[in-house]
């Protein structure tokens, strides 16, 4: 008996929470203008997490911007970020504010930055692809989506992706090439990716968008960074709203 009322108890918490969360974005979207919220349903609506990508020690800052602005255009929403030796910058005038569309994940407190990154990655249910050639690789044409969702990693332009990324990748990925250049920069080689797996993910039967809880905590996120004081006018509305 008790253990039938806990759970409708926390059901109740659960469903009390999101409908607060519903009038709290009703509320903040008449602070935003109506294109504006126009523009973040429809944005929303291309954003997934069945593809996230990881960056491993990337050290130039321009092509490390370039592929937040790649995953932005891609509707890839979820972004990884290592750090071992080298510290992520971001060149605003590549990212063009990009980051500020995209949630980011750094992994830069433990020794083993990288072995933490796709422990985490893994226990979210993410197969660890590394793009690199290898001799058990597969090409980018001939790659299975529907296996379940992927993380991608990219290394870094001079030395690639580390032997403990590799040593525990699940599969390995590569983009053919033909000509004299061994690989593209990194930059490039993430766009190349994002637009030939994001265009056969949404073009199969594969349900890759985000849940309708998901959906409303990214606008909620999205309006509070959109709105000035965005912060205090959640705080305010918490407030009046637990004590009605």
């Amino acid at each position: 008996m008790f253990i039938t009322s806990f759970f409708y108890f926390f059901m109740y918490l659960n469903y009390n929470s999101s409908l607060m969360k519903k009038e709290l974005i009703k509320y903040l979207s008449k602070f935003a203008t109506e294109h504006r919220i126009e523009l973040f349903d429809k944005i929303i609506d291309y954003r997934t997490n069945y593809i996230t990508v990881v960056l491993e020690d990337i050290f130039q800052s321009h092509n490390a911007s370039a592929v937040l602005r790649s995953c932005d255009c891609f509707g890839i929403h979820d972004v990884n970020i290592i750090e071992n030796r080298n510290q992520y910058k971001v060149n605003p005038d590549v990212a063009l504010g990009s980051s500020k569309w995209l949630n980011l994940t750094k992994y830069n407190n433990s020794r083993e930055n990288t072995l933490e990154a796709i422990s985490i990655l893994k226990n979210k249910g993410y197969r660890i692809v590394a793009t690199t050639p290898h001799s058990n690789d597969v090409n980018l044409e001939d790659f299975d989506l529907n296996k379940g969702k992927f993380a991608l990693f990219f290394g870094t332009e001079l030395t690639g992706l580390s032997e403990t990324m590799l040593n525990n990748a699940d599969e390995f990925l590569k983009i053919p090439m033909f000509g004299f250049t061994e690989s593209f920069n990194i930059s490039v080689s993430a766009a190349i990716i994002l637009h030939h797996l994001t265009y056969k993910l949404r073009n199969s039967n594969i349900n890759w968008k985000l849940t309708s809880d998901e959906k409303d905590d990214l606008k909620l996120q999205w309006l509070k960074q959109s709105i000035k004081k965005g912060d205090a006018i959640e705080k305010e509305f918490i407030k009046n709203y637990k004590s009605s």
